[in-house]
């Protein structure tokens, strides 16, 4: 982002908080209107009652789970390799040694989901304080830093585009990527179900965490920028490098943080990678019991009562995609699959936006606790679709991604409703909707 915009790098994370939070406002007003699992494809169900439009919309959502854990499993190969190097041994591992560590893991997550591991509320929130921990760390240290006269925060103010842009253009190519930080309250609508007294708890707590994530980010943002240098930051932009890293070495070079850091994101982003790939597995197993997907793809361990088809199909898919990325040359694999999660969450979000919009008039005796403002659903639906478009600049890649995966679920419903003979598919297909993720 730092290479798009320059200093004023902290711009598209309130940018992009701003598009979220307009979104998620969308969001409450649905879940406090429909407190069920299955989120995106409940409310575009309900909406539009469109079988075809609901599957593409869950099967969106399970490749961003993908994409996003794949991203997740990069960046924990490239933090695990400077922190063996940072320690001391010389690992000698180039791209492609990097990849091979990403797809190990990947796998390694295949296994922990194969023996049916449930994850608790106290162990992410202690994962979470781990991550926080990590990014406090780069806060600290980078006003620290400012603090002894090492860092310019005047460079906050500074726009510069490696890419000769105009300000406009650059910010909101810059925002297309900040996006990738803001799309986990998708994720938390599924666990209504699991929440006492939802209708007002919900909004309350995904303001407050989206809120909190932005002020963090924000945070980090001009503690990167005032630390290094421009130059620094196109060097690092350049060899795939670790600015968060960077920041920590450069601002305290007489203490050992920079051993440790590695490992806090190591252990952060690991858990990122496992929820992501407990969801996607999970809702391939509740599509393909539902018949809209392949039968064969929700069958399950006899012995750990685990979907061990489902949990296969998309580790392969998430090898696939690893491997793919890493042959393009000219492209950085984090940048591709974040920005491939991006785009398709933004497509769901631009739905979502949409649906409630006619849930409004469709359904206007059903009570919600919360309402999102006047036109707001309209305006939020309109910025989703804007970031979606090639005027952002995005890479091609990431719209081969986003396609291929959506044609790979557009090849596995027609089969199933072929063999169904397109009748019970459609007469069945997500029929128990609300519980899609039980």
């Amino acid at each position: 982002m730092a290479g798009i915009v320059g200093g004023i790098v902290w711009v598209p994370f309130v940018v992009a908080f701003v598009v979220a939070a307009l979104t998620a406002l969308s969001y409450l007003e649905l879940v406090t209107k429909y407190p069920q699992a299955a989120g995106a494809a409940l409310y575009t169900h309900k909406a539009f009652g469109v079988h075809f439009v609901t599957f593409l919309i869950a099967f969106a959502v399970i490749c961003s789970g993908i994409t996003s854990a794949s991203t997740s499993s990069n960046v924990l190969a490239q933090n695990l390799v400077a922190g063996l190097d940072g320690i001391g041994w010389d690992t000698g591992l180039g791209t492609t040694g990097t990849t091979v560590i990403a797809m190990l893991f990947m796998v390694l997550l295949a296994a922990i989901n194969l023996r049916g591991v449930g994850e608790s509320v106290k162990f992410n929130v202690v994962l979470t304080v781990v991550e926080m921990t990590a990014l406090f760390i780069v806060i600290a240290v980078g006003f620290y830093a400012m603090a002894q006269g090492d860092g310019d925060i005047s460079r906050v103010v500074v726009f510069e585009s490696s890419e000769d842009k105009g300000l406009f253009l650059a910010v909101t190519a810059a925002t297309s990527v900040a996006f990738f930080a803001m799309v986990g309250f998708e994720d938390s609508v599924n666990m209504v179900e699991e929440t006492k007294d939802p209708e007002r708890i919900f909004p309350r707590m995904m303001l407050t965490g989206l809120g909190g994530a932005v002020i963090i980010y924000v945070l980090v943002a001009i503690s990167v920028v005032a630390v290094l240098t421009p130059g620094e930051l196109a060097r690092i932009n350049e060899s795939e490098g670790r600015a968060l890293l960077e920041v920590v070495t450069k601002a305290t070079p007489d203490f050992p943080i920079d051993k440790v850091f590695p490992f806090l994101a190591v252990f952060a982003v690991a858990n990122t990678a496992l929820i992501n790939m407990l969801m996607a597995s999970r809702l391939i197993y509740g599509m393909a019991r539902q018949d809209v997907l392949p039968r064969t793809l929700g069958r399950v361990s006899p012995h750990r009562r685990s979907p061990y088809v489902g949990i296969a199909f998309t580790t392969v898919l998430a090898l696939a995609l690893i491997a793919y990325v890493s042959l393009d040359a000219e492209s950085s694999v984090v940048g591709a699959l974040s920005g491939t999660t991006s785009l398709l969450l933004l497509g769901v979000f631009t739905v979502v936006n949409v649906a409630c919009l006619v849930l409004r008039r469709k359904d206007p005796e059903r009570p919600s606790r919360f309402t999102s403002p006047g036109a707001t659903p309209a305006v939020a639906a309109v910025l989703c679709a804007f970031l979606i478009g090639p005027w952002v600049d995005r890479e091609a890649l990431q719209y081969q991604i986003a396609g291929v995966l959506l044609l790979i679920g557009v090849v596995l419903w027609a089969i199933t409703w072929l063999t169904n003979r397109g009748v019970r598919s459609q007469r069945t297909g997500f029929r128990d909707i609300e519980h899609l993720e039980d």
